[in-house]
């Protein structure tokens, strides 16, 4: 299996990256957190996780390793497959997801899509005595989050091939919907790029 990738990335979309391995371009799908922090034709080192299914290889592609042990540690809960193990990554910190589980709070986890109650229930059922304690970043990332989301989701525009000017702008447009101490950054980003193919 592919451990990590390292290489310049040659391309960033809303989902993925292509990152260029020996003259050879992976495609990696990340969550939207993930893409924020790459750069085209700047070097990067993802760490990886293969997903093998009849008709396809699908590489994913995380931040850091906390991550990427979060997605394969998810997916051993019943009903929850790769797609379903990035929203949660997507939505949460792999620490906000250890939380919620811990703390048996289905109403955070149903706050990523795909998931309702009962399934919650079931993935905290499953997974809690799995998943370990939060490494005690979780409360810190909090309040990172309310002040970072402005830089991500800036980031992850121009990342995406928008100038800054524009890039500020359709941050200034979703600033209303960030509200809360964690605001989610892969819908604002998601948010912004409505806001920029408006216009």
């Amino acid at each position: 299996m592919i451990a990590f990738v390292r290489g310049n990335v040659a391309a960033v979309t809303l989902s993925s990256a292509v990152v260029e391995v020996g003259g050879v371009g992976l495609e990696l799908m990340c969550t939207p957190g993930t893409l924020a922090q790459l750069r085209t034709g700047r070097q990067a080192t993802l760490p990886t996780s293969m997903v093998v299914r009849e008709d396809s290889l699908t590489l994913y592609g995380f931040a850091d390793d906390d991550e990427k042990v979060m997605f394969e540690l998810a997916q051993t809960a019943s009903g929850v497959g790769p797609k379903l193990a990035q929203a949660m990554l997507a939505v949460l910190s792999p620490d906000g997801l250890r939380t919620a589980i811990a703390s048996d709070d289905v109403k955070t986890l149903t706050r990523v899509p795909g998931i309702g109650q009962k399934g919650a229930q079931r993935i905290i059922l499953e997974l809690k005595d799995r998943i370990g304690a939060p490494s005690g970043s979780a409360a810190g990332s909090t309040t990172t989050g309310a002040a970072a989301w402005r830089d991500q989701v800036h980031q992850g525009l121009v990342g995406l091939g928008y100038n800054a000017r524009d890039a500020e702008k359709a941050v200034d447009a979703v600033a209303d919907e960030a509200g809360g101490a964690s605001p989610d950054v892969g819908a604002l980003l998601r948010a912004a790029l409505r806001t920029l193919s408006k216009a």
